[in-house]
């Protein structure tokens, strides 16, 4: 079957698949946390609300297990010219 343009399909080597994953990870995980940290925002506020107190714990349990997630995504990732 043809394919618009007659180009082949695009394959990449494993290890540079798993970089560029790893990649999009690491850009991701500041836009994930940005969104969880601003949620406190969101919830209700006065009487019957969340404290305060408990909305910092959020927050910095979110920012602790942001760290967390980009240590591991450091860790993991292949170092430059290994190969799978």
């Amino acid at each position: 079957m043809p394919r618009a343009g007659n180009k082949p399909p695009v394959f990449l080597e494993r290890g540079n698949y798993r970089n560029r994953r790893f990649k999009d990870a690491a850009r991701a995980v500041p836009l994930f946390g940005g969104v969880l940290v601003m949620l406190p925002m969101i919830w209700p506020q006065g009487g019957e609300g969340v404290s305060t107190v408990r909305a910092f714990l959020y927050i910095f349990g979110v920012w602790a297990i942001m760290i967390a997630v980009a240590f591991a995504l450091a860790r993991w990732q292949p170092k430059r010219g290994e190969e799978e």
